[in-house]
């Protein structure tokens, strides 16, 4: 599978595996949780997509345990995850309301925590999670140089921010930031035309999609003639409606990573079969067309 690099030290696999519902699988044992990474590493798919609030907090601890019963496995993987968001949670008593803290003695915290929590040494890559209306970019930006010289974090990025909030946060740091993830979609098009992956373009920054498959709902029969032309393209390169939504989003210049997620080990096999689609310019945006309801100008 082809790979991207974000910097000179760090490259993803072009397709990442997504774990936000790792914990809520009926089966959260190591064995099966192993199962479904080397369904992922069987096609070449070798970056997994954590948060430390996945699963009310559960996600990481599930995914250390099988790395934990697998030595060797982690030298084969990047793994990512974040910080920032506060969830309401019996694991944080006492919190009062949902908010997010870029703080610094969060992000550690946050960090540390990650680390503990998967056996790790070291994070691939940080995210920032949300934008954060209070956050003092100066503190922000010299916690997370301050994570990459130490050694904890190799590479940061953010996650859901516009590209003013990624000016400001930049503006106070001496590392570069090396990705944003934000939802694309063939119905969440508008950062196609808002400027956010322009934005990204110019600087050679590849962004990374959340939801790449609207959360399902490319598939819940609310936009038939969407489905119907997914469906016939993907039946005509041997495959289905879903690859041809993620080969959409491949085929954009700017390299984006789409994250997908399952829970679901046939569909983590076939996760790779949208990298053998090319889709040409007037299907892209036929299938843009139909997404967005609407005919070009």
């Amino acid at each position: 599978m082809e790979r991207v690099a974000l910097n000179a030290d760090l490259d993803l696999s072009r397709i990442v595996y997504g774990m936000w519902r790792l914990a809520g699988d009926a089966d959260t044992s190591p064995a099966h949780v192993r199962a479904k990474i080397d369904a992922c590493l069987e096609q070449g798919i070798t970056s997994f997509d954590q948060a430390d609030i996945y699963g009310d907090y559960e996600s990481q601890a599930v995914l250390g345990r099988a790395l934990r019963a697998a030595p060797g496995l982690r030298e084969r993987i990047e793994i990512v995850s974040k910080a920032d968001i506060a969830l309401i949670s019996d694991k944080a008593p006492g919190r009062r309301i949902k908010h997010y803290d870029t703080g610094r003695a969060h992000v550690l915290a946050s960090v540390e925590q990650s680390l503990l929590e998967m056996g790790l040494d070291y994070l691939d890559l940080l995210l920032i999670h949300r934008p954060d209306p209070l956050m003092d970019q100066n503190e922000t930006g010299a916690v997370l140089d301050e994570l990459v010289t130490s050694g904890k974090v190799r590479a940061v990025g953010v996650s859901n921010f516009r590209l003013f909030d990624w000016n400001l946060l930049q503006s106070a740091m001496k590392t570069p930031l090396v990705t944003n993830q934000i939802e694309l979609s063939l119905i969440h098009s508008e950062p196609f035309r808002n400027g956010d992956l322009a934005f990204l373009q110019e600087r050679g920054i590849p962004p990374m999609a959340w939801s790449p498959l609207a959360g399902g709902a490319l598939f819940d029969g609310a936009n038939p003639a969407l489905l119907a032309r997914l469906s016939e393209i993907g039946a005509a390169h041997g495959t289905d409606a879903t690859a041809v939504a993620v080969a959409w989003l491949l085929r954009h210049p700017a390299r984006i990573i789409p994250v997908l997620g399952s829970n679901n080990l046939d569909r983590i096999r076939r996760m790779a079969e949208a990298t053998r689609i090319t889709l040409d310019r007037e299907s892209w945006f036929e299938l843009y067309q139909l997404g967005n309801g609407f005919e070009v100008p």
